[in-house]
């Protein structure tokens, strides 16, 4: 056996002080490593060989991504290729934007951590509406009261909790608090930052979903993303305009939708529903774990599953959790089990629920006439008052 680290993750200044050195390189690029990789399944020579070959030939090593991208629609290949990218002054409205592709990695300015500042994003739509005054005057109003709010907010929860106030590790822990609460009186215009890790493969998807949209702010954001990764990597990032399906397909869905609904009126009254769920869901789950543990046909697991008391099933599971770390996640046994929720949420709230992207998230519109939600520790210090004057 032999194990080669073929490569890892570079900052961009350590790759152009690689590129300036003397004689030049034009092998800096991820595309050597899609390149090789390709081969593998066709040439017999070792990857290292491969990998070699592919550095030293870069503009082979191109057209044979484009051939194999493009002609043969291999595209996995260009999941070896991986991008990371620094996002700054961008608002939270177009951050859940990109966090809406589940094959990311992310890390964005904590709102828990960071105190937040008074900048944001002017929309260039409310430039040309005429309305960035009132727009100006409204973000102004909401940033002063998140700061009032943070101030009464701070000691509020230190005299809450004595026990987290005694102890100075935890003192992080109702600051933060303090900032997750007064962030409920901010608007989705804040800035934000974040770093983006992505294979090409899947930001190739994201360029192109993006060039359909038309929010001018992602627009930009897409371009330059566009013009940094295709300069690096020009040959697997390919796929990337406008198109009909991402431009045309939810805007005829909603036309379509819109007739079907005429009749019905009411909006969702729940803030929690649970609109669909996984039949036997227990013995469903119990099945499939004796299945992979034993050599029967799911038939088999599935009747005897069924045959368990309550107590037997209970134990069985807790056989499943036993020897679990907080760093481990449940055995991918348990996703037979769905269950299926309807959520009225906060901005605020699904700030949080979008980081699990490994769930299916589709959204509606933000809506006002939804209502806000005022945290219960706003009300506590009364600033409820004050906070929905601000929101109104």
């Amino acid at each position: 056996m032999k194990v080669i680290l073929a490569g890892y993750n570079l900052d961009s200044t350590v790759i152009e002080e690689l590129k300036a050195n003397q004689p030049s390189r034009s092998d800096v690029t991820p595309e050597t490593l899609s390149a090789a990789y390709a081969r593998i399944s066709r040439d017999p020579s070792s990857v290292e060989e491969l990998r070699a070959i592919a550095r030293r030939e870069v503009d082979r090593a191109r057209r044979s991504n484009k051939t194999i991208i493009f002609k043969m629609g291999h595209h996995s290949v260009a999941e070896h290729a991986v991008f990371n990218f620094d996002i700054i002054g961008i608002s939270r409205l177009v951050v859940e934007e990109i966090e809406k592709f589940r094959m990311g990695s992310y890390t964005e300015k904590s709102q828990r951590y960071i105190k937040l500042k008074d900048d944001f994003v002017i929309p260039k739509e409310i430039n040309e509406a005429g309305k960035k005054e009132i727009f100006i005057k409204t973000i102004n109003n909401q940033n002063e009261l998140y700061n009032k709010l943070y101030s009464k907010l701070r000691p509020y929860f230190f005299d809450k909790y004595p026990e987290y106030a005694r102890d100075p590790k935890k003192h992080s822990i109702l600051d933060g608090w303090a900032k997750e609460d007064a962030r409920y009186v901010v608007s989705l215009a804040t800035q934000s930052q974040l770093g983006l890790t992505m294979n090409a493969r899947s930001l190739e998807h994201l360029i192109r979903r993006f060039s359909s949209k038309k929010l001018n702010e992602l627009k930009e954001l897409n371009q330059k993303i566009y013009d940094l990764a295709k300069k690096a990597a020009p040959s697997i990032i390919l796929f990337t305009e406008a198109n009909d399906f991402d431009s045309l397909t939810y805007d005829e869905l909603k036309a379509r939708s819109a007739a079907l609904m005429e009749s019905y009126t009411s909006p969702a009254d729940e803030e929690v529903h649970l609109t669909d769920c996984t039949p036997d869901a227990d013995i469903k789950l119990i099945a499939s774990l004796i299945h992979s543990t034993t050599l029967n046909s799911y038939t088999d697991c599935f009747q005897r599953a069924k045959k368990m008391s309550q107590k037997e099933k209970i134990d069985y599971l807790k056989t499943a959790f036993e020897h679990m770390e907080f760093f481990d996640s449940a055995l991918r046994e348990f996703e037979y089990v769905d269950l299926t929720y309807e959520l009225i949420v906060s901005a605020a709230c699904f700030a949080q629920l979008k980081r699990h992207r490994m769930a299916t998230l589709c959204t509606q519109a933000y809506d006002p006439s939804l209502g806000v939600n005022i945290p219960p520790s706003v009300a506590d210090i009364d600033m409820g008052k004050k906070f929905m004057e601000c929101i109104e």
